[in-house]
């Protein structure tokens, strides 16, 4: 059995983006500099942006008028690459939050504080999910072993773990 090939999406021709980018290339390029506030590496590369996107549109190329279609596509690459950057930054900051309110482990005073906590959540379990969860994240025993020591099958072993655990995490889980 044969697989057809897929044809390659045409593209422009190397004389074509050469003369495109003598043509315009200074304009894009002043047009991307206003655009970014005179940052001239992202101005390039929003031009490069725009070449590319160019290139891959050669009915665009040997248009008259291309110069509108360039500008425009400029215009969203600039804003295609101004929304990827603040959605980073969001992320990083989010994270960097997330992470300043957590407490230190390391601190003995933090310690003594999760463990009080733990122990607290850990009450509000009932006597065999707790058993399950002790011999498991506090002991390091594995499901099987944990079966064996409780005298219970693994199957059970592995349901009452996690509503055990789901249990745990609202009991921890920060009030409003």
């Amino acid at each position: 059995m044969t697989v057809a090939a897929t044809p390659a999406p045409a593209t422009a021709g190397s004389e074509a983006m050469t003369a495109l980018w003598r043509t315009h290339g200074s304009a894009l390029l002043q047009f991307a500099l206003k655009l970014t506030l005179g940052d001239w590496y992202r101005a390039e590369d929003i031009v490069q942006e725009t070449m590319v996107r160019a290139w891959r549109h050669p009915e665009v190329v040997g248009a008259g008028h291309i110069r509108p279609w360039l500008l425009t596509v400029t215009r969203h690459a600039a804003i295609d690459m101004w929304r990827s950057r603040a959605r980073a930054e969001a992320a990083e900051a989010m994270i960097g939050d997330v992470h300043d309110r957590l407490p230190d482990p390391a601190e003995p005073i933090d310690q003594a504080v999760i463990a009080l906590d733990m122990r607290a959540a850990l009450a509000q379990l009932s006597p065999r999910h707790r058993q399950v969860i002790i011999e498991m994240y506090y002991r390091g025993h594995s499901v099987a072993e944990t079966a064996e020591i409780l005298g219970i099958p693994p199957g059970t072993v592995k349901s009452r773990c996690c509503y055990g655990l789901r249990r745990l995490r609202r009991a921890i889980a920060p009030r409003p």
